[in-house]
């Protein structure tokens, strides 16, 4: 329970509507309790006069008869608006935690998502909250009813007869080891239930996502099969806490059952030996039916709380994940215009899974043995002027998308430094430096929004519209998208599906460009995002894209030799290391290893073309 704490600032904000929710809550009980007390007085009358005028006997029924249903009358209201109150303060509650969460999920690093599971992300923001809900409002609520309920209950019982009350209340001795042998079975079942929840999310995440590959290699039926197993253990999970969650209220039940047995034994002698009178003994034993409810709820929202435990448990754990790129206590100033960028005996490491950790397999989740880290650069230096263009070439596997990774702050360094304007990274705020950069990665996304949205993400929503159409043409004629969409049926107002999935290849990379072109940014990192073009297609684009160099530090990586010749600074890699740098003519002249990557670039031409 001890997880639910971190619940508590959430409710600062509502303290007056809380307020005024707990005193319905405790009218609603005070009138319920008035009406075994008004049900004890006509008795105790008709007994008293039992000879007396019929007319006035049915006058005295007849006006607590009349009293009873006010009194109802307003419990019921106060009971309606403690539940209006209490349970939309919940709602309001959840919404405040689910944007926190988010707001905390968006601050984290590139290496928190490598090692964390989507669909396990999708249950903590939707599921889980829903549980944090439910122990912040209806378990809330009626807890407070509980209490209210009981102890006024137990005081109006204790007046009628205090020897009566003991006796009622020695079966509920054995009530709490009861309460905490439950809670406890119940918040660790739960538990178990969303760790599995999780893992049948991103299973689903992950197939509707990739349902095209799904499909061609014809492992519908495999996968479907496997879901199964998933499907079945959530169930069998689910299964286990309703075994324990069933046997609560009947566990309940028995000890309310018990004590009206001994209310009947013990509460009917004293009626025979004058010690309380009939009224007295209904009115009492209506009381413990009351008294009974409680003990009964007792069990259901020590279940929400449990749950709710649970969950915030599990939230608890994302929030306490401090973003391993994170603003400085004092950051220093960016630069106004373009700034050298220059990197310093730069290596970095891929961290390898830890001892423990979960991969998922066809059978499921499984810990696997650690894994060492992986050196992926090894000691780099070089500088970037400003206004100049930098391109990166190299193999598969060499390290280019990590370099220009570490220049957005994706990653930092293992060791070394990257420096802007002779300033380290790490001094700046990363989204002062994120916000002068315009990144094309070269895993296309694109939302499942309309095309000018998406070409306008990193634009200011309060700019006039004209201009912001007009900057969102621009970028995408400087992209070579322009005439594409204008080709459309609704031209940039296409609304999008999943990741883009309506466009084609080369369109989805495109759009990307124009994204990046469209903030106007200082530095301009294109990531291999012309790959799906042809290689006549890519020279044209960045031939056209020399106006939008200009002025601003660009870094291009290319498979394609042919397509940087251009560049100011070609930077070879391979295995993690800059063996060559330098311009165009140079490098061929060297006959190295970009010598070579030419040559053979320009085989594959010539055989495509003979083909």
């Amino acid at each position: 329970m001890r997880e639910l704490r971190t619940v508590l600032p959430y409710f600062r904000p509502y303290r007056k509507p809380m307020f005024w929710g707990l005193v319905l809550v405790i009218l609603a009980n005070g009138f319920a309790l008035a009406n075994p007390y008004l049900l004890k007085l006509p008795i105790d009358a008709l007994t008293a006069n039992a000879g007396a005028d019929p007319g006035a006997i049915r006058r005295t029924v007849l006006n607590y008869a009349l009293l009873v249903v006010a009194i109802s009358l307003l419990g019921n209201a106060a009971r309606y608006g403690m539940r209006e109150i209490l349970n939309g303060l919940s709602r309001r509650i959840e919404v405040d935690l689910r944007n926190d969460f988010l707001r905390h999920l968006l601050r984290l690093d590139a290496g928190f998502y490598n090692r964390t599971r989507t669909g396990d992300l999708m249950s903590l923001a939707t599921n889980d909250t829903l549980a944090v809900r439910q122990a912040a409002g209806p378990a809330v609520m009626y807890s407070a009813n509980t209490i209210v309920n009981f102890v006024l209950g137990l005081g109006v019982m204790i007046w009628i007869s205090p020897s009566l009350t003991l006796a009622a209340l020695a079966p509920m001795t054995i009530l709490p080891p009861i309460v905490l042998w439950f809670g406890r079975a119940i918040h660790n079942r739960f538990e178990r239930i969303q760790e599995q929840f999780g893992a049948l999310s991103t299973m689903v995440q992950e197939n509707l996502t990739g349902v095209r590959i799904v499909r061609a290699y014809a492992r519908e039926a495999a996968q479907s099969r496997e879901f199964d197993g998933f499907n079945r253990g959530y169930l069998k999970r689910n299964m286990n806490l309703a075994y324990v969650s069933g046997a609560f209220h009947p566990v309940m039940g028995l000890l309310t059952g018990a004590a009206m047995v001994v209310v009947l034994w013990y509460g009917g002698r004293q009626v025979t030996t004058g010690t309380i009178t009939t009224g007295d003994f209904v009115a009492f034993s209506y009381y413990l039916v009351l008294l009974g409810w409680p003990i009964i709820a007792l069990g259901w929202v020590v279940n929400l709380f449990q749950r709710g435990a649970a969950s915030m448990g599990r939230i608890n754990r994302i929030f306490a994940t401090d973003p391993a790129i994170a603003p400085p206590a004092d950051p220093h100033p960016p630069p106004a215009g373009a700034a050298a960028i220059e990197f310093r005996n730069v290596c970095f490491r891929y961290p390898g899974r830890g001892e423990g950790e979960e991969e998922r397999g066809t059978a499921g989740t499984t810990a696997s043995p650690p894994e060492p880290d992986r050196l992926v650069l090894d000691d780099l230096s070089f500088t970037a002027e400003p206004g100049r263009t930098v391109a990166i070439v190299g193999p598969t596997g060499s390290g280019k998308s990590t370099l220009v990774s570490l220049i957005a702050r994706v990653h930092d360094p293992t060791s070394g430094s990257v420096l802007l304007g002779g300033v380290p990274l790490t001094d700046y705020d990363p989204a002062d430096i994120r916000a002068r950069i315009g990144f094309a990665p070269q895993d296309t996304f694109l939302f499942s929004a309309r095309l000018g949205r998406n070409i306008a993400l990193g634009l200011d929503p309060s700019t006039a519209e004209p201009a912001l159409h007009q900057r969102i043409r621009d970028a995408a004629a400087a992209a070579d998208l322009h005439d594409t969409v204008e080709a459309f049926p609704e031209g940039y107002r296409t609304r999008l599906g999943e990741r883009g999935i309506n466009l084609s290849g080369g369109q989805k990379q495109r759009a990307t460009l124009a994204r990046a072109l469209a903030t106007d940014p200082p530095v301009l990192i294109l990531d291999d995002v012309l790959s799906a073009v042809d290689t006549a297609t890519e020279s044209r684009i960045l031939q056209g894209l020399r106006d939008e160099f200009e002025g601003r530090t660009a870094f291009i990586i290319s498979h394609r030799v042919t397509a940087v010749k251009d560049a100011d600074l070609i930077l070879v890699l391979d295995e993690g290391r800059i063996v060559e740098q330098g311009r165009h003519d140079d490098l061929v002249a060297r006959g190295g290893t970009y010598a070579s990557l030419l040559r053979r670039q320009l085989l594959e031409q010539d055989l495509a073309g003979a083909a």
